[in-house]
């Protein structure tokens, strides 16, 4: 073998290593796309549970109705009414002892000065000297602060006491807090109900879902039956 084949075969085993260190460095090169490509999804489902936990927030409150729903069921007609003490228009405490051995009419509405809970405490009004010969006391209840109660009371000229219930603690109590819809949307709010309590302190009767024509009438028929 000549010398200059000896020089080339020399500089083969020589090179030799370079030509290994490439794939290592490739294989390095590899890993670390790995590594960026394993953690791309990882940042990407992080935020689809993100996302995914601000979509279950309503079926929360759907769930947390659900039960308001079953506490409403739970009050029935003879029952012993549930107690209350809330703040009245003009600043005065109203107390379900307030009536203890008198029949008494607790209607709620949902907002005070709107067209259906207007013509329904109207229709309550017109029928309050009917009410009290019949033994029987009327009280309005809604969640509105006191003083938008004061300016429905006056502008009206209503006849029985306006409750306001912001806590929801009576409205609650007695049924009248619960899921309602509205224009495709769900929302928890207070469902027109009545409730007529007799001089026993019991539960008599409850009107749910309330149609405004003619209840009042129907109530006052009620309490006269007692």
């Amino acid at each position: 073998m000549s010398k200059k084949s000896q020089k080339k075969s020399s500089k083969t085993p020589s090179g030799s290593p370079t030509a290994k260190k490439k794939p290592v460095k490739t294989r390095a090169t590899t890993q670390t796309r790995s590594a960026k490509t394993q953690r791309t999804p990882a940042s990407k489902s992080t935020k689809t549970v993100a996302k995914a936990g601000s979509h279950k927030a309503p079926s929360k409150q759907l769930n947390s109705s659900k039960s308001l729903g079953a506490a409403k069921a739970a009050l029935t007609e003879g029952q012993k009414a549930p107690a209350f003490r809330l703040p009245r228009d003009g600043g005065d405490v109203v107390t379900l002892t307030d009536y203890a051995g008198q029949k008494l009419v607790l209607f709620f509405y949902p907002r005070a000065d709107t067209p259906g809970c207007t013509r329904e405490a109207i229709d309550f009004t017109r029928l309050a000297d009917a009410f009290t010969a019949a033994g029987t006391a009327v009280l309005g209840i809604s969640a509105d602060p006191l003083k938008a109660q004061e300016k429905f009371r006056d502008k009206h000229k209503l006849a029985m006491p306006l409750i306001s219930d912001e806590t929801h603690e009576m409205l609650e109590a007695y049924g009248a807090w619960g899921e309602k819809s509205m224009y495709g949307k769900r929302f928890l709010g207070i469902l027109r109900t009545t409730v007529l309590v007799g001089g026993d302190g019991r539960v008599a009767r409850i009107w749910r879902n309330v149609r405004v024509d003619g209840h009042a009438d129907e109530v006052l028929a009620a309490a006269r039956s007692l």
